[in-house]
């Protein structure tokens, strides 16, 4: 039989598997007398684990949700993802930065240590929320493999599955790795890129990472020396400062809650019921036009002029989009 304090863990472990356990079931898996699961449970009730008897042809117990927050028993993955998702949260401005920082800090504590200091490698910077369902997912490992390479500051050889990096005799990428990076659901490396000398963002659901990693490095300064705001302006397709390279202001004559849910980094403020204020970004007038137009709304552009000349010129080309040409005049005639 098992000592007293790890056949406690390992009933606590099992009544957290489950809600219901007969009380013969945990007998028989702990390999102990259903008399002494009575008074481990007991044990476990002193300790502060709100652990409820249910009735029944067997009869069993139940862990309950309790007024106080009891030690938890987390295995290896459910450890590493809880430390990730503290780490997105303190970043998130959601409101409970601090709290999930100091839940960061027990948890750590706690860990073993062949955890702590591979989670302790890992930072991560959160450049745009995560919505749900969206993003490919990026196994834990190599998420470990590149926080542990940044926090080295060792140069990364590393597989990638791209189209333009296609091929079984492609040669890995080499990079300096600066930071792990969340954005819109997807896990990124930003990194320096060693053979074409530039700085480069990728996908770590498309990375596989090659061993050993290569000399240590002495970390360049990121564009503009924020990277939230360098990613951002890759993905918008704009200068290294993150900047729209075309920005303007219209109202809409439809509700702000209508354009919110699509309007990504805009800024969306009510004037009425059927009126809104919009503040929105593109990287060329043509695209900031057809962008806003797909609001299906009527549109009063406040400005700059160049955003007005763009709705005319998208009005222009959708026009003659909309009349036949003279081939396909000639065949409905």
């Amino acid at each position: 039989m098992p000592k007293t304090s790890a056949r406690l863990l390992a009933l606590l472990s099992l009544l957290q598997a489950r809600r219901d356990w007969p009380g013969a079931l945990l007998a028989e898996r702990l390999d102990i007398s259903p008399r002494t699961v009575r008074r481990d449970i007991d044990r476990l009730r002193e300790l502060g684990y709100p652990v409820a008897a249910f009735k029944g042809p067997e009869g069993g117990y139940r862990l309950e949700a309790g007024t106080v927050l009891p030690p938890l028993l987390f295995d290896d993955e459910q450890a590493v993802a809880l430390a990730l998702a503290l780490q997105v949260v303190t970043a998130s401005g959601a409101g409970v930065g601090e709290a999930a920082a100091r839940a960061l800090a027990t948890v750590r504590q706690v860990m073993p240590a062949r955890l702590r200091d591979r989670v302790g490698t890992l930072r991560v910077t959160t450049v745009r929320q995560l919505a749900a369902g969206q993003g490919a997912q990026a196994g834990g490992a190599t998420l470990m493999a590149l926080g542990g390479a940044v926090h080295a500051r060792e140069e990364l050889r590393f597989d990638y599955a791209s189209p333009d990096d296609a091929g079984p005799d492609r040669p890995p990428r080499r990079v300096q790795p600066h930071h792990l990076v969340t954005h819109a659901g997807r896990w990124y490396l930003v990194a320096w890129d060693l053979d074409r000398e530039d700085w480069r963002t990728f996908r770590a659901d498309r990375i596989t990472p090659r061993v050993p990693t290569g000399p240590r490095f002495t970390p360049r300064e990121v564009p503009g020396g924020d990277v939230a705001a360098f990613v951002a302006g890759r993905f918008r397709g704009s200068g290294p400062l993150g900047d729209w390279p075309c920005r303007g202001v219209v109202v809409l004559r439809t509700s702000a809650a209508t354009v919110l849910p699509y309007a990504d980094d805009a800024i969306v403020e009510e004037l009425g019921p059927d009126r809104c204020r919009v503040v929105m970004g593109a990287w060329s007038w043509p695209a900031l036009a057809a962008a806003l137009g797909r609001f299906d709304a009527d549109v009063e552009v406040i400005g700059p002029p160049q955003l007005k000349d763009a709705f005319a010129h998208l009005a222009r080309r959708y026009a003659e989009a909309a009349s036949p040409g003279p081939a396909l005049k000639g065949a409905i005639g």
